[in-house]
């Protein structure tokens, strides 16, 4: 392959023009900072559009905090209370204290205000609140205290996500490179996979912040994009730096070796490179920005580890030369001085019975990819609120959950936003009247209701406790009848827009376009998916069953998520706690990202099949020889993206939690039961008709995935297809 051959011709440009760059970028994005998503950018639907008024009046949703007080008896939190509300009032940080709210049993006062100053750094500011609420408790016998609110949720939430993508950035990395100690059997040859994919990752950290001005980032996309791109960075540098040592192990020279390695390996790279990129774009055709920001960090990282591997990669094997192997693991040194690189030991005995009674393992192991994702038929989505987030336990949890048992509709409220010419009339302020009276009369709100009119701006906010806990069967019944039925036919009238949000109708939103768009991203990652093996391998049976196999594969990955997360099903064997539910983007990413990845082993996989074929092998001794020569460097990859992902299932986050198993259970069985037991049973049924292409296509170019001008020695054949 010409960049390969180009690279070690200009071993220093290549080397150091890659590390000039990912500086370059890294500091020119870190000075420029990054923009997150507004509330309304990262919404859709009627309450994206309540978030849009209430940001184009310059009006910000403050971030509004709770406390609640319980007594051993009726009325018993009243000297508590007022001692909490002299205290918040000195901190400067709390504004609009509202006076204490009874609850029916009397034993419980709850206690609304809200921080001063920019919600969006409520949680850096919230410390002396947490101290006033601590020293309230302290000081009163008998009086148990709960808070919760957007700036406490805030700040637990920003001390976890740091403390937590800490602990994984740190663990993922030397896991990583544990791994391809193993694999390699050498320090250097391990450590120079994991340089590339670590500064593919921070080049691209720096790329993000400059696209983040044009196209504003959600909180989490940066760590997707890491875990994606180390995953990426150091399978895409294992795969090429194998079928170097393989070539060298076989007798090859230096260069040699290196050329056969940019025609073979290096050119699968760029297939599954521009396969995954094209896979990630269909997040585009989301009407979710969430998704456009994901797109963009993933095929940024993707090209950055696909770049460096086809480049930098060939050129420090070059200067390294033997060096490579410097650094030895004594007892896999000593196998590599003996001959014994090739690899696929187990694999070879278990091809035996695979290729014998292939259509005995096709329907064994098709129908326990079917089991596994059987789960998914009852998936549940929504967008998972911090209660959900944090884990029972949490305080945090703790606090929501006692807040809405005896104040239901308390901690998660929805909000009507209204634009109107005339907010400071009295036919405005006679319907606010009519609605309130209305919401009082249905039993489904809960009964402290906040107006807030900003009469100069022709903006009004109503904050509408639903009845139950925020998201349960009565909170969704309450939000029907307040979209539905109260809002249009009350204040419709003396309103030009009139829209709900709030955290139960923002989950609605979310997942109604969830629903909408699914099904156009999954048909255009098929046809992509496709077309591109369709021209890698000139084989329609190939290309379909490419699409047939992600399937089943992100098929496994839903039902475990489900049967974990929503089920329970040994959730506490792992040490993790089910939410009830799949977070709501979670499906349409996890279904991208799999499209994707799935590729990395396929192309592969299938290109040393057809490489063998092309040599002269029968149909199932190419695909003997295939899975093979592929065995050990899909192992190792599979190895370090199971494991890189299981350090993001063991972050206390639930959406971190589902999306490393989910990631992680897809990958190992993508590389294990899919391609090293169904892919080659269903290929050794088709026999020749594997490579059919119909004449309509026969004008498709004719792409070459073997090393043409060295050939080896081809093997006696075992067995021929019928």
């Amino acid at each position: 392959m010409r960049l390969g051959g180009w690279s070690t011709r200009h071993r220093k440009t290549a080397i150091i023009g890659w590390l000039l760059f990912v500086v370059v970028v890294a500091v020119v994005g870190g000075m420029s900072g990054s923009r997150q998503m507004t509330n309304s950018e990262n919404g859709t639907g009627d309450s994206a559009r309540a978030e849009k008024i209430l940001e184009d009046a310059g009006l910000q949703t403050p971030a509004g905090e709770m406390v609640m007080l319980r007594g051993d008896r009726p009325d018993g939190w009243k000297d508590a209370a007022r001692d909490l509300t002299a205290r918040l009032e000195r901190t400067g940080e709390a504004v609009r204290i509202q006076p204490p709210v009874r609850s029916e049993s009397g034993r419980e006062a709850l206690i609304s205000f809200e921080m001063k100053g920019d919600p969006d750094t409520a949680g850096k500011r919230v410390e002396p609140v947490v101290e006033a609420v601590k020293k309230t408790e302290s000081a009163h016998r008998g009086i148990a205290v709960y808070e919760f609110g957007d700036a406490t949720a805030q700040h637990r939430l920003d001390d976890m996500l740091t403390n937590d993508f800490k602990k994984a950035e740190l663990t993922a990395v030397p896991l990583a490179l544990g791994i391809l100690l193993v694999v390699f059997g050498a320090l250097v040859a391990a450590l120079l996979p994991v340089l590339l994919a670590v500064t593919a990752c921070v080049g691209t950290f720096g790329l993000l912040a400059l696209v983040s001005h044009k196209l504003p980032m959600f909180d989490s996309t940066t760590s997707v994009m890491f875990l994606v791109g180390l995953a990426v960075g150091v399978d895409y540098s294992l795969f090429y730096l194998r079928r170097e040592r393989d070539e060298r192990a076989a007798g090859r020279d230096a260069g040699t070796a290196l050329r056969i390695a940019a025609a073979t390996s290096g050119r699968a790279v760029l297939i599954s490179g521009v396969t995954v990129m094209l896979a990630m774009s269909g997040m585009f055709l989301s009407g979710l920005l969430l998704f456009h920001g994901f797109a963009v960090a993933t095929i940024l990282v993707v090209l950055m580890a696909m770049l460096g591997s086809v480049t930098v990669l060939p050129a420090m094997l070059s200067w390294l030369g033997d060096r490579i192997d410097a650094g030895r693991v004594p007892l896999r040194g000593r196998r590599r001085r003996k001959g014994v690189h090739s690899s696929g030991g187990v694999t070879v005995r278990l091809m035996r019975p695979v290729l014998a009674k292939p259509k005995l393992f096709a329907v064994v192991s098709g129908v326990l990819l079917l089991v596994l994702s059987a789960p998914a038929l009852g998936m549940k989505t929504e967008q998972l609120g911090m209660d959900k987030q944090f884990g029972s336990d949490a305080p945090i949890t703790v606090a929501y959950q006692e807040i809405t048992g005896s104040f239901p509709g308390g901690p998660a409220p929805a909000e009507v936003v209204l634009r109107s010419d005339e907010i400071a009339s009295p036919r405005f302020e006679a319907a606010v009247a009519d609605f309130k009276k209305e919401l009082v009369a249905s039993g489904r709100f809960g009964r402290t209701v906040d107006v807030e009119a900003h009469r100069t701006k022709g903006v009004a906010r109503i904050e509408v406790p639903l009845a139950g806990n925020g998201q349960d069967a009565t909170s969704r019944r309450a939000l029907d009848t307040l979209r539905d039925e109260l809002v249009p036919k009350i204040l419709g009238p003396v309103s030009d827009q009139a829209y709900v949000t709030g955290e139960l109708a923002g989950s609605r939103d979310f997942n109604d376009q969830l629903k909408t768009d699914i099904a156009p991203v999954f048909l255009f990652i098929a046809a992509v998916t496709f077309v591109l093996m369709l021209l890698c391998f000139r084989s329609l049976p190939i290309a379909l069953v490419s699409i047939l196999l992600n399937l089943l594969s992100v098929g496994a990955a839903y039902g475990t998520m489900t049967a974990v997360f929503q089920h329970g099903w040994g959730a506490e064997l792992l040490g993790m706690e089910p939410a009830g539910a799949i977070e709501s983007w979670m499906p349409l990413f996890v279904l991208v990202i799999l499209f994707g990845l799935s590729m990395d082993y396929h192309v592969f996989v299938v290109s040393r099949i057809r490489e063998a074929h092309e040599r002269g092998f029968a149909t199932r001794d190419a695909i003997r020889e295939g899975i093979r020569t592929t065995a050990g460097s899909v192992t190792g990859a599979a190895t370090i993206m199971v494991a890189v992902f299981a350090v993001f299932a063991l972050l206390r986050m639930q959406d971190m939690q589902q999306m490393g198993v989910g990631l992680a259970v897809a990958v190992l069985v993508d590389a294990t039961l899919v391609r090293m037991v169904l892919l080659p049973s269903v290929m050794a049924l088709l026999g020749e008709r594997n490579w059919y292409l119909p004449r309509a296509l026969r004008w498709l170019p004719n792409l070459d995935h073997g090393e043409e001008p060295v050939e080896r020695p081809r093997p006696p054949l075992v067995g021929a297809d019928r």
